[in-house]
Order: structure tokens, then sequence, then C-alpha cells
């Protein structure tokens, strides 16, 4: 059993990328009140890359964690050019009708003694399927219109019919389009004007910026959803599948630490905090904690720590190294 957790420890030294330096002694690791604590010097910490960052305890905007779905922006195209063909239409309709409407008025003023009855009724039906196509012009132009505004809600709707700069960014992969649904439950009000989505594979964060509610529910998550938009450079690619995150008006108050600070082991997140010069101790991460700007926010710290911000995972494999250590000098004796 003993060998099996050293093999362990040692795959774990080796798939952290953690080499000791020649000669480097063993990490001193006692239990101390409950709790494993495990000493560097800052000579060690430089040579095996720990860094730590004093963190205060604040208030913090809470982020809600969201489905984004980047949209495909073919509809919004296909309704603006409809839309805009169904305006030439109908101008063409009317530019007849008028020319029709005059024919008829000069065949009335000049009467039966110059345009026979034939002439004239040829002239007054001329009229009518010119104003009736005027009417069919007009009716398309209001569906076309309508149907943006229920497809895509009054914002983006309007910039269709407009042919608003937001549409034309749309249009020319400027700028996409991107659902960003809730979580069940979650409705904040105001929608929430600020968010961010993850590109994949590195992670990196990308700014939303809010156009308006979503009309229709994403078919996959049962929740309240907007509309953002991303800038076309940003690495997004339609039809991707994101995760979003959207900064709500509640606030946490806690110590924020970076994702770099979290180390995993055993099922749990972790963190390493000082407690003395040279003194560090593991200390658990909530399940639930909130996120604040890419950040975890721990709660149950007070005032100001020193927390490791780099190099975590060598500070647990220091610590395991030293329980297994002190368990074969055990054995030993």
């Amino acid at each position: 059993m003993r060998r099996a957790m050293r093999s362990a420890v040692l795959a774990l030294c080796v798939g952290g990328g953690v080499v000791p330096a020649q000669g480097q002694g063993p990490a001193r690791v006692s239990s101390e009140g409950g709790r494993v604590v495990v000493r560097l010097t800052p000579e060690e910490r430089a040579r095996i890359g720990i860094a730590t960052a004093r963190l205060a305890r604040q208030p913090h905007r809470i982020e809600i964690p969201a489905y984004g779905s980047v949209l495909d922006p073919a509809r919004v195209t296909d309704l603006t050019n409809s839309y805009a063909g169904a305006v030439a239409a109908l101008r063409t309709a009317r530019a007849r009708a008028e020319v029709s409407a005059g024919a008829l008025r000069r065949a009335r003023t000049l009467g039966t003694t110059v345009v026979s009855g034939a002439q004239r009724e040829t002239v007054e039906g001329t009229a009518a399927t010119d104003e009736a196509a005027v009417a069919a012009a007009e009716s398309q132009v209001r569906t076309i219109a309508a149907t943006a505004q229920q497809e895509w809600g009054p914002v983006l709707g309007r910039a269709v019919v407009e042919r608003a700069p937001l549409v034309t960014r749309l249009i020319e992969r400027a700028d996409l389009l991107v659902q960003v649904t809730l979580p069940s439950g979650e409705a904040p009000k105001p929608p929430p004007a600020d968010a961010s989505a993850e590109v994949p594979p590195q992670s990196e964060r990308v700014p939303l910026r809010l156009v308006s509610p979503a009309t229709r529910a994403d078919q996959r998550i049962q929740g309240l959803g907007y509309l953002y938009l991303a800038a076309g450079d940003s690495g997004l690619l339609p039809g991707m599948s994101v995760q979003a995150f959207l900064t709500s008006p509640q606030e946490a108050v806690g110590i924020a630490v970076p994702e770099s600070a979290v180390v995993h082991w055993q099922g749990r997140a972790w963190i390493y905090r000082r407690i003395g010069p040279d003194a560090f101790v593991r200390h658990p991460l909530k399940p639930d904690a909130a996120v604040s700007a890419d950040r975890y926010v721990v709660d149950d710290l007070d005032g100001e720590i020193d927390i490791v911000v780099t190099g975590p995972q060598v500070v647990l494999t220091e610590e395991l190294k030293g329980q297994v250590q002190a368990s074969g000098d055990a054995d030993d004796d």
C-alpha cells in the first residue's frame, strides 16, 4: 500500500511537471492544529516557481454562468435583402400606378369624343391593376418588417428595416450574434449589459455587447435568453456552443482568487494560503463559490491573505511528498 502511494505521488510530480533541483532537500511538512503545514523558504519558492499575492476581502459583482450559441446570420441577411427587394418593388409599383392614374385622368378629361370607350376601359383596367399591385407591395413590405421583429425582436428587427450599421456589420461578419441562455430560474433585471464568452480551445474570454432579449428559447435549455454581439475576429464561429458569463447586479463579499491559484485533488478544489513567513496550508474552495471577473470568490477568509497564485500544484506535490516520506520514516522505525 505504501509503495503504491509512493508511486502515485511520483506520478503526480512528473505529471505536474515538477522535478526537484539537484540536491534539493525535502519540504518541511508537519501537522499543526489538525492541518498539514508546508514550509518553504523564499529560496525554495523561487527555485520551484511559487509566487504569492496579497488579496483583500471586498465586494465583487457576481457572474452568472450561462450557455451561449453563436447564431448563423444567414436569416438576418435573407430578411434584410427581402425587405430591400420588397421596398424596391413597392417603389416600382407606385411609379407605374402614378403613370396609369395620370393616363386615366387625361382620358376622363378628353371625353368620349377623343378617347373611345374601349380605350378608356383599357386605361381604367391598367390603373386598377397598378393600384392593386401597390397594395400588394405595401403588404409585402409590412409582412417582412413584422417577420423581422417577430424573429429577432424590436431592436434587430428595426435594424433590418432601416438597414442600420448593426445589421450591416452582421452581414459583413464584422460582428457575430450570440444567443445567451440563463439557467432556469435566473431572471436578472435589467438584462446584464456586461457579459463575456470563452473562446475554445484556449478558453480566452471575449466581451459581449447586449442587443436585446431573445425572442425564442433555446430548445436545449429552458431559460431566459438574450442576444449579444461579439467581434467578428474574436475566434468565434457560427454554430459554436460556448460558455458565457453574465455580470449580475448582485455582489458577493470575499477574496477573489484567480484560476491559477486553484489546485484539484481528491475530487475537490483547493487553494494555498500563507499562515506564517514560510508556512502554507491548503484551504478548500466551496463547490458553489461565486465567480466574479473569471475569479472565484472565497467568502470564508477574513482580512488580507497571501494566496499562492502561481505553482499551487507544486506546493501540493511537496505536501504529498512530505507525507509519504514521513510515512516511510515511521515504517522504518
